[in-house]
């Protein structure tokens, strides 16, 4: 199976026409899209609108998680709305399996990484804070622990490790994603890990258990890979054999 990723579409009420020209070709070069997040740019309703009407280029299975833009207008569950009614898989702490493979998707959030992770200590409002990482981190958890395919992929918006936001200002890491996200794929091993935000970390690199993670940030594809398709595409190969 070629899985196609892409983040960070940040479509906007005026990006009619601007967007299907760069997915297209996802039909001829991978058999699913993964869409990681921030999809629309202030997560309005007007904004879905539009972008299911650039996805309608796409002619592969879609699977989707949001992202903290679509977050912004308070209504999440609108744009999650708009985006089943157009065939988008939208995975929030949900499993779904498409041509042998296992997906798991949540959105994730920040809190820092490695010894940095912020802590529950102190404050009410900070342990709360770090509640909703915790809660994020289990719903991953949950998800891929209900996988039964040989094949698995987590997708997601936030990073869960720090090499992936390489590149970006240290001074905003801690807001790019966690490490507590990273401590499912030990106990229920993925072939690939896929999640966007960080547009200017780096396009790869791997779990502290070796599982191969991609940011896809479309922004980041752009400036990394100028001369192909904004999107990352991986191989899986689901032959029994494998």
């Amino acid at each position: 199976m070629r899985i196609a990723a892409v983040g960070d579409i940040h479509c906007r009420k005026d990006a009619a026409g601007s967007i299907a020209p760069l997915l297209a070709p996802v039909n001829e070069l991978a058999d699913v899209l993964l869409l990681c997040g921030d999809l629309t740019d202030y997560g309005l309703v007007e904004e879905a609108h539009v972008l299911v009407k650039e996805l309608s280029v796409v002619r592969v299975p879609m699977i989707g998680v949001l992202g903290n833009h679509d977050w912004e207008s308070g209504t999440p569950e609108e744009v999650v709305r708009v985006l089943r009614e157009a065939g988008v898989l939208m995975l929030d702490g949900d499993t779904c399996e498409i041509g042998g493979v296992g997906f798991a998707g949540v959105k994730g959030f920040i809190g820092g990484f490695g010894r940095g992770t912020l802590g529950p200590w102190g404050e009410p409002l900070i342990k709360r804070f770090v509640q909703e990482a915790i809660d994020e981190t289990l719903k991953l958890e949950s998800a891929l622990s209900r996988l039964r395919t040989r094949r698995r992929v987590a997708v997601m918006h936030y990073a869960p490790i720090a090499e992936t936001v390489a590149g970006e200002p240290a001074e905003i890491s801690a807001f790019l994603g966690n490490s507590r996200l990273a401590e499912p794929l030990g106990r229920y091993p993925v072939d690939a890990v896929f999640h966007g935000h960080a547009h200017h970390g780096t396009p790869e690199g791997r779990s502290p258990t070796g599982v191969p993670v991609y940011n896809v940030a479309m922004p980041l594809m752009k400036r990394a890979f100028p001369d192909a398709p904004p999107f990352r595409v991986l191989e899986l190969d689901t032959s029994e054999a494998a």
